[in-house]
């Protein structure tokens, strides 16, 4: 661990301890303390920063994150949610950690970004629009809260974690897009319980993270192309 956080660039240190402290800071502020909300997000904030280097230390993090997101999302009957990262993204972050050990990079400090062909992409969006459907009748039937935004939160969520799987930088801008769709969601919960408010914050660092994933990843592409 400590050769992990000493490769990180001064960038990615000061992204990271930022996206860190704003957490820490939403919790302080919050009159209802929810340690598990605080744990949940400060694991995936550094998840996150592993993933945008291409690093497989990023991935089980993530498998982490993704059970304590899980359990959160319960709480909050945010079914979509709950099923959607215990159920999908999850294995999904199983599958890509071993994805990406199995394609290391020249000099095997980062993954080997990957091609995305024409049959690839096209099967990725049948694949995502199946989803997108059977998940919206599934949380209907469970009287899911906030049905529009968790469905659609599930469609960026199976998205990004494909296109992770696939090695794609294009990752970063599904997980963005996904990150939109949860600081809606989380604000709206806020608003009704002030406790919520370190997963806003948490979402508010991820998308930072994934900005700088993308622009990372599409780096690395160019690097080992040359």
């Amino acid at each position: 661990m400590k050769k992990l956080f000493s490769s990180l660039t001064v960038f990615e240190r000061v992204l990271w301890l930022s996206s860190l402290l704003l957490i820490a800071a939403s919790f302080l502020l919050s009159p209802k303390k929810d340690i598990l909300s605080l744990l949940a997000s400060l694991i995936g904030a550094t998840a996150l920063i592993f993933v945008a280097r291409g690093q497989v230390a990023g991935q089980i993090l993530t498998v982490v994150f993704a059970v304590f997101y899980g359990a959160i999302s319960l709480g909050f009957r945010y079914y979509g949610e709950m099923i959607t990262y215990l159920g999908m993204s999850a294995p999904m972050a199983i599958a890509a950690t071993v994805s990406w050990i199995r394609n290391p990079a020249k000099g095997g400090k980062e993954v080997a970004v990957g091609r995305m062909s024409v049959k690839k992409l096209l099967l990725l969006l049948l694949a995502t629009a199946a989803v997108t459907v059977a998940f919206y009748f599934i949380l209907r039937a469970m009287g899911n809260a906030a049905l529009l935004v968790s469905t659609v939160s599930v469609t960026t969520s199976f998205l990004a974690s494909a296109l992770t799987f696939l090695r794609s930088p294009y990752y970063a801008c599904a997980y963005a897009a996904n990150d939109i769709v949860l600081i809606i969601l989380w604000v709206a919960a806020a608003v009704e319980d002030i406790s919520s408010l370190p997963m806003v914050a948490c979402f508010v660092a991820f998308l930072a993270n994934d900005i700088y994933g993308f622009y990372n990843w599409r780096r690395m592409e160019k690097r080992q192309k040359e």
